[in-house]
């Protein structure tokens, strides 16, 4: 059995997974992960939502640009930040509530979501499961607020596939460990040389896989980084009634 340094470290996001149905108890235990997961003074400010049935994982695949595997596979979970719960308890204690209308919130709730996420990722593969976690919610945030039926103050963040794997993927090679761990103070001395290696590295691992349409890592992030990624996030976060603390 792998140690859970291992399982981290051994991650591989897949996108081939066949069509067979993850048992009830094996899922339970895996959401369950997210639920006990912590949350910024313990607002449990996450919700997530489970969809198998395939008419609707299709419908998410195209919100998500078209992304075939969420379709595929058997389950797909969106974590939502969640400040309607919120709302709903500070009413009952007889206060109302304004921090949905804060960057800080938005902030501190996206990270509650990925604290969930990861949490989820590491229980799913532990289980032998594959996952592929999913941004592309994001591509139309309203049709999946739409669809999920969420109220106001929440919004979808990210979601996850969880399946098992038909065809398993390869691993990227990643920046150099120096570019990511800085300890004491952020060093940008020597970066642009260490990203050069870089993209010859990645250059070299698509070669090596038989992939003739990989790009460099600075062509691929470029490809997204160039223009606002999302557009439509913000006109949904302030449909759903969120605030930029004006």
């Amino acid at each position: 059995m792998k140690t859970i340094i291992d399982l981290f470290n051994d991650h591989k996001s897949e996108r081939s997974f066949t069509d067979h149905a993850i048992d009830d108890a094996t899922l339970e235990r895996i959401i369950s992960t997210a639920y006990r997961a912590p949350t910024s003074v313990h607002s449990q400010q996450v919700s997530v939502i489970v969809t198998r049935d395939a008419e609707k994982r299709a419908q998410i695949a195209q919100i998500a640009g078209g992304q075939p595997w969420i379709a595929k596979a058997p389950v797909f979970i969106t974590f939502v930040l969640d400040m309607y719960k919120t709302e709903v308890g500070m009413k009952l204690a007889g206060k109302e509530q304004v921090a949905h209308q804060s960057i800080e919130s938005l902030v501190a709730g996206a990270t509650d979501v990925g604290i969930a996420l990861g949490s989820v990722m590491a229980a799913a593969r532990s289980e032998g499961l594959g996952i592929v976690p999913i941004g592309g919610i994001r591509l139309r945030p309203q049709e999946l607020i739409t669809l999920l039926d969420l109220p106001e103050h929440t919004f979808p963040v990210a979601g996850v596939v969880i399946g098992h794997v038909d065809v398993p993927s390869h691993h990227k090679p990643r920046l150099p460990l120096e570019t990511f761990r800085h300890d004491e103070a952020y060093v940008t001395d020597g970066l642009e040389a260490k990203i050069i290696r870089y993209n010859q590295q990645m250059t070299e691992h698509w070669q090596a896989i038989d992939r003739t349409d990989g790009d460099t890592w600075s062509e691929s992030v470029s490809g997204y980084y160039q223009h606002i990624y999302f557009p439509d996030v913000l006109p949904a976060l302030l449909k759903q009634g969120f605030g930029v603390d004006k």
